[in-house]
């Protein structure tokens, strides 16, 4: 006797589809959030249009409810509201009245209660946006004081050596390196440097990390030693290289669990006090070098690492560029501008709109990127994400605009926390032109 199988309804079906191994997936919805500008840049006062287009599957979807908010620098409040979505795009329209940024979201849940969001940044006068608050008083007695100790401290250099990329065998040189720091931590990081280099022949090029905890890197320093430079790596802590990831995992979790509020309310024991002392070191460790050119430094990081990257370039005059992704620590006093600090957003506010902690704040103006960027002498490129809500685009700008010589910034409107390959190509780009342009100066 032979079997029929009928095919019944979709719940029929879907059994068959499963039973044959054909995958089914569930609708994908998307929230596609954008201006009406590409470039998403406006002035103080003008209209800026956020347009809204939910769809499933790349179709347009109707009748749906979309939540949206739109959080803008200078408000005391968030402004909130509903849409309807049709097969056209919403447009929610609104006004800054003074420089900074306005993050739009919009969110909106599927059947199932999953969440689905999107972002837009617009920015009204970025290029005017001033400092919460500039330190004028005793910064430079502060960290003139500072970098003096680490001037009197002999150099004490430890250098390992350690393997390289096969293809670049015989070409470049690594160390695990180790230099004496003031603070009870060294410097810790990877050199690297071409094979039988001339005395001051080469530019040099510091890298720092961004915030967590990790090992320096070799690969990044390797790569740019066999292109004609000294290159070193720094790790932000002071810790051991090339570790198995347990360990860092550790440190993490354990005695560098949340370390960048560890005394903050103490200038002389605020954990960023020692991380800078190191950052000003390894500057001095390079240039010891006598392999350096004595003409050309370059510092570069991210977020974090962007942030100790203004750092070195402000405390030492002999950076002559500085490229600073989405950088951290700038601008902790924004909130008197009513606009979000940048991170690790030392200073915490109370439901009355105040500091809950005075002494954070007194400590705060030392450590500040904007601070730091006033004093720089270097040629500089910043990049700044306008969706990006840890190292908000306000508090970039803020250190960006105090910067006195020769920048550039380059925005990317729809990034959050980080950059684009395009833009890493490009400062790429930046940095191998000015290399470039070394020997010719």
């Amino acid at each position: 006797m032979k079997r029929k199988l009928s095919l019944k309804g979709a719940t029929c079906t879907l059994g068959v589809f499963l039973f044959l191994g054909i995958s089914v997936s569930a609708a994908e919805y998307v929230l596609d959030v954008k201006t009406d500008r590409p470039e998403a840049l406006y002035s103080t006062g003008e209209k800026i249009k956020f347009k809204v287009l939910l769809t499933e599957d790349g179709k347009p979807v109707s009748g749906k409810t979309v939540n949206y908010s739109i959080a803008r620098d200078g408000a005391r409040e968030t402004t909130r509201g509903k849409i309807t979505s049709s097969e056209e795009p919403a447009v929610i329209e609104t006004v800054m009245e003074n420089p900074g940024f306005a993050l739009f979201t919009a969110a909106f849940s599927d059947e199932n209660g999953k969440r689905i969001t999107g972002l837009a940044g617009a920015g009204a006068d970025p290029l005017k946006i001033k400092p919460g608050f500039e330190l004028k008083d005793d910064f430079d007695k502060f960290w003139d004081g500072k970098k003096e100790e680490l001037n009197k401290l002999p150099l004490e250099i430890k250098m390992d050596p350690v393997a390289v990329p096969p293809s670049l065998k015989g070409k470049v040189e690594c160390f695990d390196i180790k230099v004496n720091c003031v603070g009870g931590k060294p410097v810790s990081g990877y050199f690297a440097r071409p094979v039988n280099a001339a005395k001051q022949s080469l530019p040099a090029i510091v890298t720092y990390h961004g915030a967590g905890v990790r090992s320096a890197g070799k690969d990044g320093i390797c790569n740019s030693a066999a292109r004609g430079m000294l290159a070193l790596d720094i790790n932000a802590h002071g810790i051991d290289n090339g570790k198995p990831q347990e360990y860092y995992k550790n440190l993490n979790g354990t005695s560098l669990k949340h370390y960048s509020h560890f005394d903050s309310g103490d200038r002389e024991k605020c954990y960023f006090l020692g991380m800078l002392q190191r950052v000003y070191r390894s500057l001095q460790f390079i240039k010891s070098q006598p392999e350096w050119d004595g003409k050309y430094l370059i510092v570069r990081g991210g977020s974090q690492g962007g942030g100790q990257s203004i750092a070195a370039a402000g405390l030492d005059p002999q950076v002559t560029f500085c490229a600073a992704f989405v950088p951290a620590l700038c601008d902790h006093y924004g909130y008197l501008a009513k606009r979000p600090n940048g991170w690790p957003r030392f200073i915490e506010l109370g439901k009355d709109g105040k500091p809950k902690k005075e002494d954070v704040v007194n400590t705060s103006k030392y450590f500040d990127g904007v601070n730091f960027a006033s004093r720089i002498k270097a040629e500089v490129v910043f990049t700044v994400g306008f969706i990006d809500t840890t190292c908000c685009p306000s508090s970039v700008y803020a250190a960006y605009n105090s910067v006195p010589g020769k920048k550039q910034i380059i925005n990317n409107p729809l990034s959050g926390h980080g950059s684009p390959p395009e833009t890493t190509k490009k400062v790429s780009q930046i940095i191998d032109e000015y290399i470039k342009t070394c020997g010719k100066k």
